[in-house]
């Protein structure tokens, strides 16, 4: 937009993430801002041990967009800096799952997520605060999803083929649990899977897992899967689309404690956070702005 202010833009590059390498999307993303009066600053995760810090650097350029470039766990990381801030956060998919980009329907190409970064409108969005520590943008979760992205995280191969990979050592090592939850309303008490805390509807291979999920209206659904076939796992990797009503349940909530009577698996936004057996999770509404796209799909 040639009537636009000059924007003071901060990129957080995971080099790391995705099959894309970091200089190509460092090459878009100036390539795409030469001639414009725009100021583009870079942090690069992990370079010089991050010293400074990206706090730090925050801090000291006090941007106000700031852009993931990566998968949810980038998101994650870099919208923990800004929550209660002014400072808009923006997303590039450069990871191996974009499940946020993907709810926010931020294109692939790295021209077109731009054109977002720049022209996009800014909305309010929530938070899911859990065990007083950990914030979830998007979806996060406990059990047979939690397993897997472990076994993701060990091995070498990337993308839905590293997925692939692993599907059949979890399927060949899961197994149930029992859970007792508490909402504001009513005690839980169910034999399951999974249970997922979702702020958004859909997991980064597109797979439905809450169809209703609302980024913004101050409630997160928690969705226990009580059953969970072969042919429904690979849907989590292939298929977009909704799980099998018959095998989940799901309560909407804006707070739950989750206890389980062994230590189970446990990721937030596709980070592995080891194991736990109790979960104390509240939404944190409206908490970070978020850069969207300035029309709905169709329009």
């Amino acid at each position: 937009m040639s009537d636009q202010k000059s924007l003071k833009i901060l990129f957080v590059i995971n080099p790391g993430a995705g099959a894309k390498a970091k200089t190509s999307w460092e090459d878009a993303i100036r390539d795409y801002f030469d001639g414009q009066t725009h100021s583009v600053e870079y942090f690069i995760i992990g370079a010089q041990d991050d010293k400074p810090s990206l706090e730090e650097v925050i801090e000291k350029i006090r941007p106000q967009r700031v852009v993931a470039v990566g998968g949810d766990g980038t998101v994650s990381l870099v919208a923990k800096h800004l929550v209660g801030s002014e400072m808009a956060l923006g997303i590039l998919p450069a990871g191996s799952a974009n499940g946020m980009a993907k709810e926010l329907n931020i294109p692939a190409s790295p021209k077109e997520a731009l054109d977002i970064i720049l022209n996009g409108k800014i909305g309010e969005c929530d938070l899911i605060e859990i065990n007083g520590k950990e914030l979830c943008l998007h979806l996060s979760d406990i059990g047979l999803n939690a397993q897997l992205i472990k076994y993701f995280d060990e091995g070498k191969l990337r993308g839905k083929l590293g997925y692939a990979k692993v599907v059949i050592k979890t399927l060949l090592n899961r197994q149930p649990m029992r859970v007792v939850m508490q909402t504001e309303n009513e005690e839980i008490r169910r034999t399951a899977f999974m249970v997922v805390l979702a702020n958004a509807s859909k997991y980064g291979t597109g797979a439905v897992i809450n169809p209703d999920g609302k980024i913004d209206d101050g409630f997160f659904e928690v969705i226990i899967v009580k059953r969970l076939a072969f042919s429904e796992f690979m849907k989590m990797l292939f298929r977009p689309q909704p799980f099998n009503p018959r095998n989940i349940q799901c309560y909407k909530a804006r707070g739950i404690t989750i206890d389980t009577h062994r230590k189970v698996h446990f990721q937030v936004d596709g980070e592995y956070m080891g194991r736990v057996k109790h979960i104390d999770a509240r939404i944190l509404h409206h908490h970070i702005a978020l850069i969207l796209p300035a029309t709905e799909p169709g329009q």
